[in-house]
């Protein structure tokens, strides 16, 4: 029965059970009577929803604390090994696949390089199918427990009833690329063994994957607002704010730095990606007279860039290389400085593998520019730092997209998504008439 609100007694208690996982999963072990303010429910309620959740095997017992009274409280917490997540990031050399259990402890994981094919669709595609496979077998686990696969992808992501996750990944060669119904596409041989067509994915740029995990896990745990930078080959941006909890991904590395300057990777001069990605990054230098060693991938020219510039043991600098670095620092510090003035965070967070591998006297200089050029006022509130997570954040943020969705459900397992049924031939012939 549905209340005024549009919500029914089954809607209600999928919440109750939400809110119960989510503060023992963020502040557990909890006992009951801790678990009653933090959820602002009844503590009728809370013991309901903590029963049902100890027989559905979500929750375990985890010791217990003396109180005011005398008697013990048993503490609570949510039982890791009650399912397992997939998390898998689409980078930008590799496809890694990661399983976690519930605490997100990694169990397995698999990378597959891009190679040659590069973002080929089917390609990418295979390398997915294929590390959900070698990971459930590595981790022992079977398809029934796997509450979903979240995907990070570099593009705007487009949802849509008939397709699902459409993706628009300009600078990667993808023009809406129906990716959520390509993996649910039957006859590859390469679904793992006992997963269906409909197992939930759940795709997401990858920018915002990795702030989400920041935000749960990493540096941003605690602030209301927060931008987190993805500083890989290219850069991306994923703005928290209060109105958009859960973040909000923007195309921020293709805001113009300079009107008709290098060409970018999306096809338009003067964007912050073309001066300040990874690959830019080494381009320049290249263009400047700086030598990479023969057949260096991306990560390993950035590698000897750092030491050409910065070297070990007091040897002098290449001039060549500290150039390059300190324009990079310039032009990532004005990009940053815009972020400061149209948001105001109170944390600005550096992630991605190319701004981890650059580090902290890096940053530095970046934090230097971009407070320099940020308005007084929101540039004395936000704090420039590097994220916490290291290079996994974005596979973790991917694993962290199915994680709240069951939280969501209420702990309830997924259910296989239906098709719709056919539209029957009466139907059809009377619409036809009717137009």
């Amino acid at each position: 029965m549905a209340g005024l609100s549009g919500r029914t007694v089954r809607d209600l208690r999928r919440e109750s059970r939400g809110a119960v996982l989510q503060r023992l999963y963020f502040d557990g072990p909890m006992s009951r009577q801790a678990l009653v303010p933090a959820t602002g429910l009844s503590s009728g309620s809370v013991s309901n929803v903590v029963s049902e959740l100890l027989a559905d095997g979500l929750v375990e017992e985890a010791g217990s604390v003396g109180s005011e009274a005398g008697r013990p409280r048993r503490l609570l917490r949510v039982r890791p090994g009650s399912g397992c997540l997939v998390g898998v990031d689409v980078g930008e050399t590799r496809v890694r696949v990661e399983l976690f259990d519930l605490g997100l402890r990694e169990l397995a994981r698999a990378e597959r390089p891009l190679g040659r094919r590069g973002y080929d669709v089917d390609a990418v595609v295979g390398h997915v199918h294929e590390g959900v496979a070698e990971v459930l077998g590595a981790g022992a686990r079977t398809a029934g427990e796997l509450l979903g696969v979240g995907i990070g992808v570099p593009g705007i992501i487009e949802r849509t009833e008939g397709e699902g996750a459409v993706v628009h990944g300009q600078t990667i060669g993808w023009d809406a690329v129906p990716l959520e119904r390509l993996l649910r596409r039957s006859g590859t041989g390469r679904l793992p063994p006992g997963v269906p067509p409909e197992m939930p994915y759940f795709i997401d740029n990858g920018a915002k994957t990795l702030g989400q995990a920041e935000m749960w896990f990493g540096a941003g745990r605690g602030a209301r607002n927060a931008v987190v930078v993805l500083f890989g080959s290219g850069v991306g941006a994923c703005v928290v704010t209060e109105e958009a909890a859960q973040g909000r991904a923007v195309e921020w590395g293709h805001l113009t730095v300079r009107v008709g300057g290098r060409r970018c990777r999306c096809g338009a001069r003067g964007c912050l990606e073309a001066y300040a990605g990874a690959e830019a990054l080494v381009a320049r230098w290249r263009e400047a007279g700086g030598r990479p060693s023969d057949g260096a991938d991306e990560e390993t020219a950035l590698t000897e860039l750092l030491a050409a510039a910065r070297p070990a043991g007091g040897r002098a600098s290449d001039p060549v290389a500290a150039a390059v670095l300190a324009e990079t620092a310039e032009y990532l510090g004005a990009g940053l400085s815009d972020l400061i003035n149209l948001f105001q965070p109170e944390r600005l967070l550096i992630g991605g593998w190319a701004g981890l591998q650059l580090g902290g006297a890096f940053l530095d200089r970046v934090r230097e520019h971009a407070l320099a050029q940020a308005m007084r006022f929101p540039a004395g509130r936000v704090g420039v730092e590097l994220g916490l997570l290291g290079p996994d954040a974005v596979t973790v943020g991917a694993a962290v997209l199915p994680l709240a969705a069951f939280f969501a459900r209420g702990g309830h397992r997924p259910r296989p998504a239906t098709r719709p049924a056919p539209t029957p031939a009466w139907r059809a012939a009377l619409d036809g008439r009717l137009v």
